[in-house]
């Protein structure tokens, strides 16, 4: 697995709106980002500036605005994230997370049907 950079949870934000939209301008994720929070251009063009550091996105230069694409796709990063999530609160393990879950009730009975599902639907496409 290629080398995931660490993001932060406001870079997360603009990565999603770039993940969307991509090929997006500068302005267009200005816009998007305006339209969800209250951050400031300025915040906004900073952690841009900060993800094509990061190596997390590419920005090529198109007249006087940039297109961002992105370097690291959602669900790898979504995977490291989870894995990195798993790691450090349940010893790396996800039946000990479902089962932490479980014993404080944090799952409801559709929660626990839908994982019945889901397992049963992996068994089957195993057996094929």
């Amino acid at each position: 697995m290629k080398e995931i950079p660490q993001i932060s949870e406001a870079e997360y934000e603009v990565m999603k709106v770039i993940w969307k939209y991509e090929p997006i301008s500068t302005p267009e994720v200005v816009e998007k980002l305006s339209n969800k929070s209250d951050w400031k251009p300025n915040t906004i063009h900073t952690m841009l500036a900060r993800l094509v550091k990061k190596r997390a996105l590419h920005a090529r230069k198109d007249g006087r605005v940039f297109i961002y694409t992105s370097l690291v796709e959602n669900h790898e990063y979504v995977e490291q994230k989870s894995k990195s999530f798993l790691k450090q609160f349940f010893g790396g393990t996800l039946n000990s997370m479902v089962l932490n879950f479980i014993e404080n009730d944090q799952l409801s009975n559709e929660d626990i049907s839908e994982l019945k599902k889901i397992l049963s639907m992996r068994d089957k496409k195993g057996e094929k």
